[in-house]
This record gives C-alpha cells, structure tokens and sequence, in this order.
C-alpha cells in the first residue's frame, strides 16, 4: 500500500510538472498596442485608404470601357490587396484591430463614384486616385520617422509603388481632359 501511495504521489508531481511548463502561452488581454498613438493612426488610416483603394478599383473594373482605367484599376486592385494583407500582420503583431469597413467620407466618395457613368466616371475616378494618392503618399512618409522598425520599413517599401499609382493616374487623367 505505501509504495502504491509514493507511486501515486510521484504521478500526480510529475503531471502537475509538465502541466506548470507547458510550451503554450495563454493570451494576456491586458497587453497594450506596441505602438506609439502615430503609429496606430497611421495604421488605421492606411488600412481604410487601402480598403478605399481596393472598393473603388473594383468598380472601376466593372464601370469603365477605358483599358487604360480598367489596367490602373486592376494594378491598385492588386496592390492595395498586397499591401493590406502586409498590413494587417503589423496591426495583428502590434495588437492593433483594424476594421474591415469604411468611414462616411470614404463611402460617401464611393457612392458619388458608382452614381457616374462612361467618361465623366473615368474622369471622377481618376481624380479620386491623384487627390487620395497624393495624401496616402504624405500619411506613408510621416510613417517612415516611427519608431516602430516594421512600421517604418512597411512604409518605405510600399512608398515607392504608391508614386508610381499616383504617376499612372495623374497620366491617364491629362488623357481623358
């Protein structure tokens, strides 16, 4: 009986054991955002532009008969899909949630954009993507002095491609006058 007993007690000390170092971690709720309130308006505003972005691309797609538009569409489609995803694993990594809907300006831009047809829609959505280009490319530059190094070098490899949308649209745009 007593050995049974000193079994019993080693079993239970060796499972309590394994339980207490276990390689899972369980999540804190209490942890705060790794970034400072720049860097989490900054994400937060690229993901709704990038969203923006992606939304009015799409229409474009299905609105317009330009190839040129239907082209600069697809590629902003494609990269702002990119981008977004690159995006969303800083915000995940830095506890930062992001969500999937627009704000009452960018909906509202939208609705005024699907409301256009032929080419006075090619005109209003190119302009859309020179005016809205312009201030992602400001947002994408005051990011690049965050402290925060994924942050900082999201911004700088994503920069270069939104010159070259903005480059594209403004083109297209002097085309279509």
């Amino acid at each position: 009986m007593r050995k049974l007993t000193w079994i019993s007690t080693a079993l239970c000390l060796a499972l309590a054991f394994s339980a207490c170092h276990d390689e899972k971690k369980a999540k804190n709720f209490n942890q705060k955002t790794t970034l400072d309130d720049n860097g989490v308006k900054f994400v937060m505003d690229a993901h709704e532009a990038g969203l923006t972005e992606i939304n009015a691309g799409n229409l474009a797609e299905k609105n317009s008969k330009n190839p040129r538009v239907i082209g600069l569409a697809k590629m902003m489609v494609a990269d702002h899909t990119a981008a977004g995803a690159e995006l969303d694993t800083i915000a995940k990594n830095n506890l930062v949630t992001v969500a999937d809907t627009l704000t009452g300006m960018h909906k509202q831009m939208l609705n005024d954009l699907s409301k256009k047809a032929g080419a006075d829609f090619d005109k209003a959505y190119m302009q859309m993507m020179v005016d809205d280009h312009g201030k992602v490319i400001d947002l994408f530059h005051h990011a690049q002095e965050n402290t925060n190094a994924a942050l900082k070098n999201y911004s700088l490899k994503i920069s270069p491609k939104l010159q070259v949308h903005l480059d594209s649209a403004k083109a297209i745009l002097s085309s279509l006058k």
